[in-house]
């Protein structure tokens, strides 16, 4: 007999405006151009999730 298992994810918009102002800051702070940005905005938050976990 299989177990069901539920996972609840919490989201609020007060999180993802604090991404994207630590996203913000970062660009502005290492004056990374427009590649660097992209990158950025791919790496930045995996970091971020790694720290607050």
């Amino acid at each position: 007999m299989a177990v069901e298992r539920r996972l609840r994810v919490h989201s609020s918009s007060s999180a993802g405006m604090f991404w994207f102002a630590g996203w913000l800051f970062t660009l502005a702070y290492a004056k990374l151009i427009w590649w660097q940005a992209i990158l950025a905005l791919v790496i930045w938050p995996y970091y971020l999730g790694n720290r607050l976990r």
